[in-house]
């Protein structure tokens, strides 16, 4: 596969690959000069650059072909001067080495990116797994959300989120597993696999809550069963559901996470704030933290944040003053409050403050209800229990806004 086919825009014309041109633009470059040099100074030895240009950006059959031609090349050019004049064998070695060489370089170079091309999407996928695609619509609820990794190679990490719908509402999770690495990114899936069913099915906020709890420390033994050193391991999270039947109004249960903030064109609120311990921990307080029943009007929209935002620092250490910023940027346009807009203006802001460099995973998460006959429209999308479970259209990724 020619390598000029994956390239940026600078090697691409109207997308066609244009790869090829500088290394060929370098070899006439290289023959012009030499004829207008004089004999005192020859530089068809020069050419020797052309395929190792042509190894950097081009693929390997292109890379072979301009050793070929290099070789060629200098053989024809070469012999056009007086037999005093030409450079000679030593330096037709040098030019067919290095083609030889640059080819080899472009098989190396070529394997590398196909590996790593094959990770991104085992990356890719892992993402898409934990992080399930969502409608931008979905069960009367539209939402916009971006996951920013700390690590932009592996694209995924502790944060999680997730909008379920079932016959008892809707249920929306967002949470962050303490630590780093796979074990984080299998804790998170853990968790969301758990929410998924138990928010379809359980009737009760509560047992929604109880059945993470367990699902946290099942999760735990059984890495520690595997002599894994996840046993301290524990997640916050922010568990809101929408009833059914209620239009300006949410619960919500907060285990030690960020305080959500409820975003509208007359300011933004604080909702209650994490009374109770993450999960893994519910057994040090007794039992799961109180569901709060909170004010959440239509036109409001519910945002929602790991501590990647809260915690992110500029260069004198200052941390990211996340309500501040969303009230300036509401009343300097009400528009802001819609969730597309809101999780942009977060994350460019977030982006802005750290200097482009988060030292942690970063979830910014916004919903709010449809209105009208779009919220109706919405709800009956998920409508029966197969619906329930449809595949997302929307895309999420890494520092792309997903969501409509």
């Amino acid at each position: 596969m020619e390598y000029g086919r994956r390239r940026g825009p600078l090697l691409r014309i109207r997308g066609v690959s244009v790869a090829w041109l500088p290394p060929l633009l370098l070899l006439v470059g290289v023959v012009l000069l030499d004829f207008n040099t004089g004999e005192k100074f020859r530089i068809i030895t020069w050419i020797v650059l052309v395929p190792g240009i042509a190894a950097a950006i081009c693929g390997v059959w292109t890379t072979a072909a301009y050793s070929v031609l290099s070789v060629v090349t200098y053989v024809l050019v070469d012999s056009a001067w007086p037999d005093q004049y030409q450079a000679g064998f030593g330096d037709f070695l040098l030019v067919a080495l290095g083609g030889t060489l640059a080819t080899l370089a472009a098989v190396v170079r070529v394997r590398q990116e196909r590996y790593a091309g094959h990770m991104r999407d085992i990356a890719e996928t892992t993402r898409r797994t934990v992080l399930r695609p969502l409608p931008s619509r979905w069960a009367g609820l539209e939402h916009a959300g971006v996951y920013l990794a700390a690590d932009v190679d592996a694209r995924v990490g502790g944060d999680f989120y997730d909008i379920q719908p079932g016959p008892h509402g809707t249920r929306v999770l967002v949470g962050d597993v303490q630590g780093k690495g796979l074990g984080a990114v299998e804790t998170a899936a853990a968790l969301l696999g758990t929410f998924r069913e138990a928010g379809f099915h359980e009737t009760d906020l509560r047992t929604v809550a109880a059945r993470l709890e367990t699902r946290m420390r099942r999760h735990r033994a059984h890495t520690a069963a595997l002599g894994r050193d996840d046993g301290d391991r524990f997640a916050t999270a922010v568990l809101v559901a929408f009833p059914e039947g209620t239009t300006d109004a949410i619960d919500v249960m907060n285990f030690g996470h960020e305080p959500p903030l409820a975003v509208g064109r007359l300011g933004v609120r604080e909702l209650p704030a994490g009374d109770g311990l993450p999960l893994g921990l519910g057994d040090l307080a007794g039992g799961p933290p109180t569901v709060h029943r909170v004010r959440l009007a239509t036109d409001e929209t519910l945002l929602l944040v790991t501590d990647g935002v809260t915690e992110a620092r500029d260069k004198p250490g200052e941390f990211y003053q996340l309500a501040r910023e969303v009230s300036r940027a509401v009343r300097a346009d009400p528009r802001r409050a819609e969730p597309r807009r809101l999780v942009r203006r977060v994350r460019d802001g977030v982006l802005r403050h750290a200097g482009g460099c988060l030292e942690d995973d970063t979830t910014i998460f916004a919903v709010r209800r449809l209105s009208g006959d779009a919220g109706t429209s919405g709800a009956a999308g998920a409508g029966g229990a197969a619906g329930w479970e449809a595949p997302g259209a929307g895309g999420s990724g890494a520092g792309r806004v997903q969501g409509g």
